[in-house]
């Protein structure tokens, strides 16, 4: 007696499953690349391709050719079955039974993802060097150029599609998972998702945030930002003596003191000259006046000129 129990895969740990294969083989091809840094510039380039087919290769063969799940996969609590054999005689107990993928299935996976992709990736880098697409190549050229077009539009339209059917069903992520009846199931049915999303999210936060100082802070200018925290920075107790007896600039004791006209506050003579040399309309840190003049102790006056 045939007996089937219908059970639904996250579509989420799928989908997570093949972006963690993916940066897998990124984190993998780093390493690699390093090992070739010494060398010509510009030379491993040529042969990126055949690198990035020997990764991929070297995925397959350590984890769906021995019966093991892809890293992306194991995060995740999933495996691949062969869902041809889907039905299971006698009771089912989970939903989870099932055979894992055969031999052939294996192998036709190797060539599709490993080989179909190195093949249309060196085909493509050949005719765009050799420049198939342009009109004054032979007529031959040109009609290899525009199969290659349909071929990969008719290719997106059906990847399209699967991801559709995907989204309404929950299997199958792919035309070559279709095409070979290769169906991601849960490992363990009692086992939960392995990664944890709560450092990303910390992450990704804490990134905007940065960025967005990043772009603030050049806007704001540092006098303005002083002088409007500079209220809250002591207590009003200690204000009036600060005010008397130190410079609102340098924060020490003034040295060839003059005074900012008209507030009447103190100053280092060099550090109000420096301001408002630097700014035409430098504004007191203490009282957001304007200082239109300085004054000696005395009957000196050196007066500034402003534009208002």
């Amino acid at each position: 007696m045939h007996s089937t129990l219908p059970i639904s895969i996250a579509r989420v740990n799928q989908f997570d499953a093949a972006r963690l294969d993916i940066e897998m083989s990124a984190m993998l091809k780093e390493q690699l690349v390093k090992v070739f840094s010494l060398m010509k510039p510009g030379m491993l380039f040529q042969y990126e391709p055949e690198l990035d087919a020997f990764l991929e290769f070297l995925i397959w063969r350590f984890s769906i050719w021995v019966d093991k799940p892809t890293p992306g996969n194991g995060l995740m609590n999933l495996r691949y079955r062969d869902e041809r054999a889907m039905e299971t005689r006698g009771k089912v107990r989970t939903g989870l039974e099932g055979p894992g993928l055969t031999v052939a299935q294996k192998m036709w996976y190797c060539l599709a993802t490993v080989g179909g992709q190195y093949i249309w990736a060196r085909l493509q880098s050949f005719s765009a060097f050799r420049r198939w697409g342009d009109s004054e190549q032979r007529p031959l050229a040109r009609r290899a150029w525009g199969l290659m077009q349909r071929i990969e539009g008719l290719y997106k339209a059906a990847s399209f599609g699967n991801l559709l059917i995907f989204l309404y069903t929950g299997r199958y992520r792919n035309l070559i998972e279709r095409a070979l009846r290769a169906r991601l199931v849960y490992e363990s049915p009692n086992m939960n998702r392995a990664v944890s999303f709560e450092y990303m999210n910390r992450q990704l936060v804490w990134n905007e945030f940065s960025e967005m100082l990043l772009l603030l802070l050049p806007l704001l200018n540092s006098s303005t930002v002083k002088s409007f925290l500079h209220p809250f920075s002591k207590d009003k107790s200690s204000s009036s003596t600060e005010d008397d007896s130190t410079c609102p600039i340098c924060r020490a004791s003034p040295t060839l003191a003059y005074l900012a006209l008209p507030c009447q506050h103190r100053y280092c003579y060099y550090c109000l000259r420096t301001r408002c040399a630097a700014t035409p309309s430098f504004q007191c840190s203490r009282c957001n006046e304007p200082v239109v003049a300085m004054q000696r102790h005395g009957t000196v006056v050196e007066h500034k000129t402003h534009s208002h």
